[in-house]
């Protein structure tokens, strides 16, 4: 079977324009293009089965485009999501019809700005979005605002808590809401434990709401003076200060309410993230036994054995920094390798774990003596 001369026809002479996407609406046999000049449709008349003719006319334009009939690779989608297409054809994909050419453009390590817009018009969706927002040059654009809107608007609909969590880190990038879309967000965030580990990912020394800085703060400053360079005195300075409570706070809040172990695998990497500078290089991961086990000898070896021997008696803060610095997966496999639970029992099973993380949380907001 062939098109019918009338879609033959038309398609050629639009083709013949400098187009820069096509999308097929399959439900109403429509084919929408963009050109510098706006847009034009053509509607398709089927000689065949839809699918059949919808099929040929990806032909037709693989044809055109990319001299091959064969048209895109679909069952590549693995390929395309990990970013592999890339170069100058990345401007052919979204002339093709093709739902996973655009996925492979979203996906490009070389995506830019204008290309996004193209993919947008394209295929609009909320996993688009979040990926084109990762690229700093689509992120820094006029366009990453109407990207960041979209998926604030969208963010209710959204039923998975790691996206949730992965889509407020996103939209909290600098530049992309202004202060009340994101005092709304926070607003809605005390009701939703994704959208604040999603503050906790992508605002985690700007958090709204700060607590105030640990009053031992400006004594700790003075005795830690000329050890700006040690990232183990940088460490601890930072979660006496006000970002660095405000932290400690909201993740402990978090602690006691995560749902399921997806979220709980992210919390752990966040936080053990956050303190990790002022863990020796080297150390492996290990079991929280381990972890607890270790923290005393570590404390005593660089960087931090600087900072033990101006602040004797903050040896038990030190190796809570420690403890926290090296979370890891490795602390959560010995109940999740035998449990998918989720919920109340989840953190049932949990708790030889949660407990004494909670505890080193705990002991970082506690007063100080020196």
């Amino acid at each position: 079977m062939e098109l019918s001369n009338e879609d033959a026809l038309r398609l050629n002479v639009l083709l013949a324009n400098e187009l820069q996407a096509v999308r097929i609406d399959e439900g109403k046999m429509l084919l929408h293009a963009l050109s510098a000049r706006g847009e034009m449709s053509i509607r398709l008349h089927p000689n065949c089965r839809d699918e059949r003719y919808i099929r040929q006319v990806k032909e037709l334009l693989s044809g055109y485009v990319l001299g091959s009939p064969g048209g895109y690779p679909v069952y590549l989608q693995r390929w395309t999501r990990m970013g592999q297409a890339r170069g100058g054809n990345l401007e052919q994909l979204l002339l093709l019809g093709e739902p996973e050419a655009v996925a492979a453009v979203v996906h490009a390590p070389d995506l830019t700005p204008e290309l996004a817009r193209r993919a947008w018009w394209a295929l609009q969706n909320a996993a688009h979005a979040r990926q084109m927002l990762q690229h700093p040059a689509v992120r820094d654009s006029a366009f990453g605002v109407e990207l960041a809107a979209f998926l604030i608007e969208f963010l209710p609909f959204e039923e998975e808590a790691l996206t949730q969590a992965e889509t407020v880190r996103l939209v909290l990038q600098p530049g992309l809401i202004d202060a009340a879309s994101r005092a709304a967000l926070w607003r809605k965030s005390q009701h939703k434990n994704a959208y604040l580990l999603g503050f906790l990912w992508g605002a985690a020394d700007d958090l709204p709401a700060p607590v105030a800085a640990h009053p031992a703060l400006p004594e700790l400053s003075m005795r830690l003076h000329g050890l700006e360079a040690n990232p183990c005195a940088s460490t601890l300075l930072r979660l006496y200060s006000s970002a660095g409570q405000s932290f400690l706070q909201l993740a402990e809040r978090l602690l006691k309410n995560l749902n399921n172990q997806e979220v709980v695998s992210l919390w752990v990497e966040l936080v053990g993230a956050y303190y990790a500078a002022a863990v020796p290089s080297g150390v492996a991961q290990a079991s929280l036994e381990s972890l607890l086990a270790e923290a005393q000898q570590l404390s005593q070896q660089a960087p931090c054995a600087e900072v033990l021997a101006r602040l004797p008696r903050l040896s038990a803060q030190l190796q809570a920094v420690l403890v926290l610095g090296r979370l890891s997966y490795a602390v959560l496999r010995p109940v999740f390798s035998n449990s998918d639970a989720i919920g109340s029992l989840m953190r049932k099973k949990l708790s030889g774990v949660s407990t004494p993380v909670s505890e080193q949380l705990k002991l970082l907001q506690a007063p100080l003596a020196f």
